[in-house]
């Protein structure tokens, strides 16, 4: 069973369609890549993933679980928002850390305001803090930055405080891993740091969704890959379906300019 059954997704705002019948599946420690030109739905579809838009249309399952179906009375109670978004992980483009807190605090943020909602929080709240701080310095040190933990992001560089911000989405401990567009905001010395980190999380397995413009990272890393134009999936297939044997024209247009660089 995948991990993953998105059915039929729409999306519009002010009359527009920005995501049309969007449907595809994913596998467990799969790595799907969405590639495509600014403004063809990517983020968008990230974003109604995560939760952070209301899907006009459509059905999301995880783990066999509907999540989210459009035909149905869905509850907006923010409690129970947060907890869907809990299967998910976003990574965003522009880091989204927090300026007045160092990269542990940032860490382990989402998840002490999440046990704070737990009944026995007050009598174990040491315990508890120590417990998140323990798996924060874990993960800030997986992500090579065992020397940056006091660090506020004004200290860091573009692809330190992205690490810290996969550390932070990592924490929460999500079924799927969601990149958006994660090394756009790099200097290009900095990009490859952020894709090596990427590539060790698909190397132990970790289910992730990544939208990126690294044409040969995106053939590297994925198991499949997904090709939006203009709202549509036009192709999808595995990286040497799409990348080595296109199928569509427009899939061919948008490569192409990629090849003549």
């Amino acid at each position: 069973m995948p991990i993953l059954e998105v059915e039929h997704i729409c999306k519009s705002f002010e009359g527009t369609e920005v995501l049309k019948d969007i449907s595809f599946s994913l596998e467990k420690s799969q790595v799907l890549s969405i590639i495509g030109s600014s403004g063809s739905g990517k983020t968008t579809l990230l974003r109604c993933l995560n939760f952070l838009e209301r899907p006009d249309g459509g059905i999301i399952k995880v783990n066999g679980e509907t999540l989210f179906d459009a035909a149905q009375k869905s509850s907006t109670q923010e409690a129970e928002i947060r907890k869907k978004r809990l299967h998910f992980g976003l990574v965003f483009q522009s880091f989204n850390l927090f300026p007045q807190y160092t990269a542990l605090e940032n860490v382990m943020l989402a998840k002490e305001l999440l046990e704070k909602e737990q009944p026995d929080y007050k009598v174990r709240k040491k315990e508890i803090h120590d417990e998140i701080e323990g798996q924060a310095v874990e993960l800030l040190k997986d992500m090579g930055l065992a020397d940056r933990m006091g660090n506020y992001p004004h200290q860091l560089s573009g692809g330190q405080c992205q690490r810290v911000a996969i550390a932070r989405a990592l924490a929460l401990r999500p079924d799927i891993l969601c990149f958006d567009e994660p090394t756009s905001a790099l200097d290009p010395e900095l990009t490859g740091e952020v894709l090596k980190v990427i590539k060790g999380l698909a190397d132990q397995k970790m289910t992730m969704i990544i939208v990126t413009h690294e044409m040969a990272f995106a053939r590297d890393v994925a198991n499949q890959v997904v090709f939006m134009d203009n709202g549509f999936i036009v192709e999808q297939g595995t990286p040497d379906q799409v990348f080595g044997h296109t199928q569509e024209e427009r899939t061919r247009q948008f490569l192409s300019r990629f090849n003549q660089r």
